[in-house]
């Protein structure tokens, strides 16, 4: 996690992010790219493109650096390589965008979630990002003063396609010298017996070295409340959990539980892209 990439709208859910994103880079010697996106339309993006005076697009950008100056002088920054962008695009498709020009290694967004009509027609950016983004995404909701891992849900079919997720996820609890609680919810549409589910998750982590973990089966409605559930039980610190990061029809037919997750767990989420 050397380079972060943290998009900000300057809201105090964006804040919360960047708070958590430099204790990370703290933790990590790690750099942080703070980036703004401003929504315009495509004729003034054009335009802009061609060095032309646009009075909104310059009065925006002005205001942002503005912003960026004052957060730069927080106290939680110092020492902490920011790099500030302001760039011209939708939201969820430039972060994902830039975050592979950067080389960034995790995208760190606040989030309100989004419930009801806007969740199911229009969605949140941060859901987007979970969608879009090739990098783990961690969700921040509230504020961490003290971003400390001790417990991490790590939530799967534990099927092999996603095998290079959980790698990804035991780097992290390294990190962190953190539990992880291997998680595989039970729905009486999906059921698998104890003894199997157990035989699937063993042989799932068999290449893997790290042995801080609890094997968990557990029996629920569906897998998102499931997770939900089982992490309050426990007091997780994090979740942890898979994405296919499927677009279009197929993701309205089939939904994405990441994507759920992060909607509405009040808990952190980190998806890791299969």
């Amino acid at each position: 996690m050397k380079k972060i990439l943290v998009p900000t709208d300057f809201s105090t859910e964006a804040e919360n992010a960047l708070k958590v994103a430099a204790q990370l880079a703290k933790r990590y010697d790690g750099e942080i790219y703070l980036i703004h996106l401003l929504e315009l339309p495509l004729t003034q993006i054009d335009a802009l493109s061609q060095q032309s005076e646009l009075p909104e697009a310059m009065f925006f950008m002005k205001l942002a650096h503005k912003k960026f100056k004052e957060i730069l002088a927080k106290d939680y920054l110092k020492g902490i390589k920011v790099h500030d962008i302001v760039d011209f695009n939708q939201s969820f498709t430039g972060i994902s965008k830039i975050a592979k020009e950067k080389g960034a290694d995790l995208i760190v967004m606040g989030s309100h979630g989004a419930s009801g009509f806007k969740e199911m027609f229009i969605g949140s950016n941060t859901e987007k990002v979970v969608r879009t983004a090739d990098v783990p995404v961690l969700v921040i909701k509230n504020e961490h003063k003290n971003f400390a891992l001790h417990d991490i849900v790590f939530a799967s079919d534990f099927k092999k396609d996603s095998k290079e997720t959980y790698r990804q996820a035991t780097e992290l609890a390294k990190a962190f010298h953190a539990k992880l609680h291997l998680l595989l919810v039970n729905t009486a549409s999906n059921f698998t017996t104890t003894t199997e589910a157990k035989a699937r998750i063993l042989d799932f982590i068999a290449d893997y070295d790290y042995k801080n973990y609890t094997i968990n089966i557990f029996n629920d409605e569906n897998v998102e409340q499931g997770i939900l559930n089982f992490s309050h039980i426990i007091s997780a610190d994090l979740i942890g959990i898979s994405t296919h990061g499927r677009q279009g029809i197929a993701h309205f037919l089939n939904g994405s539980i990441s994507e759920d997750l992060v909607n509405h767990a009040n808990r952190p989420v980190i998806t890791f892209k299969i």
